[in-house]
């Protein structure tokens, strides 16, 4: 099992790339990889270049990796699939979620109170997109990665103490699972990417968000609103699914060495390391919460149960929807739920 083991040695890899001179001949494979968020943000810093670097490495300098933050090529955060899809771009960081209702198996890792652990999720995430997911709802791309973030925290103008706080709120959430859970707590949800967050706080568009603890330095988040609601122990409201897809075209015609290497650098490994460094981001985020004198709230484990319970009607209709559409949507929880205790082991 990856586990800790994977962020030391993939960090190891791209520090030891500093050094690393490579071929002077000419790349034989460039691929551009185009993404929402600023590029000191954890997810592009830390994750998406020392795996291109780990690539390149590997590869001997023969394949390259180009980044292209925060929209830089043109577009929305929600047309990334789509130009990963049709060859716009050979690579994209995004959110499934950010299309709303188009990758409905993939919406199972979201369900309320679905994640415990973002490491032990993002490798059951994977493994679904091993044997499912990439052969149904991607099947026009090539899915490189597939991970989750850590627990997903409130982030609110006044305090939210309890369940019945959350009532006559407007709050940001980033996919249509969630936000649905966002209105049968109480509150009015808004659809947001990322980007949009900082701007609409200090507009007054919504006096909320829920975003996990780690990307929130690089938003301000912790600046613009005083007051942050978690989840006591290992429980966790909500997580956002993650993919790099690639262009299908554009890897199957990649030569076949260069194919393994790419696969090799990516999958359970990258998915691994992904979450694992999102995880690990979450602390300094909310020092910085702490550090500006802001609240915390910790929710106890009756006041969760409330939580629980009144999420419970977001489950049952997502059931109902996949079983609309063919798909059997108790037997997607059963899985998920198995792969993530078996990977926590």
């Amino acid at each position: 099992m990856f586990r800790r083991s994977v962020i030391t040695s993939l960090a190891a890899s791209a520090i030891a790339l500093t050094g690393f001179v490579g071929s002077v001949s000419a790349q034989d494979v460039t691929l551009r990889l185009h993404q929402f968020l600023p590029p000191m943000a954890n997810l592009p810093a830390n994750v998406l270049r020392p795996w291109a670097e780990n690539v390149q490495q590997a590869s001997g300098g023969r394949i390259e990796i180009q980044h292209f933050d925060a929209m830089a090529l043109g577009g929305r955060p929600p047309e990334l699939i789509d130009q990963a899809r049709d060859g716009v771009v050979d690579i994209v960081m995004t959110l499934p979620g950010y299309t709303p209702g188009r990758f409905p198996r993939t919406e199972v890792f979201e369900l309320p109170f679905m994640m415990t652990d973002p490491i032990a999720t993002a490798q059951a995430y994977w493994q679904m997109m091993e044997s499912d997911f990439q052969d149904s709802e991607f099947q026009d791309m090539k899915i490189l990665g597939a991970w989750v973030h850590g627990p997903g925290v409130i982030h609110t103008e006044t305090p939210v103490n309890a369940l019945e706080d959350m009532q006559g709120r407007t709050l940001r959430g980033p996919t249509r699972i969630i936000n649905d859970l966002l209105g049968e707590l109480g509150a009015t949800p808004v659809g947001m990417p990322v980007p949009a967050i900082p701007e609409a706080l200090s507009k007054g568009v919504i006096n909320g968000t829920v975003i996990p603890w780690e990307v929130t330095p690089a938003l301000r988040i912790s600046e613009l609103i005083g007051n942050h609601t978690e989840f006591g122990g290992d429980t966790a409201l909500y997580t956002a699914t993650f993919v790099l897809a690639m262009n299908k075209a554009r890897y199957e015609a990649m030569p076949d060495d260069l194919r393994a290497i790419l696969d090799a650098e990516s999958g359970m490994k990258l998915a691994s390391f992904a979450a694992e460094v999102m995880e690990s981001f979450d602390e300094p985020g909310r020092d910085v919460a702490v550090n500006a004198g802001n609240n915390i709230v910790t929710l106890d484990e009756a006041e969760v149960a409330r939580w629980r319970e009144a999420s419970r009607p977001v489950v049952a209709r997502w059931i109902a929807e996949m079983d609309g559409k063919g798909i059997d949507g108790q037997a997607l929880i059963d899985q998920a739920q198995a792969l993530i205790a078996e990977n926590a082991m």
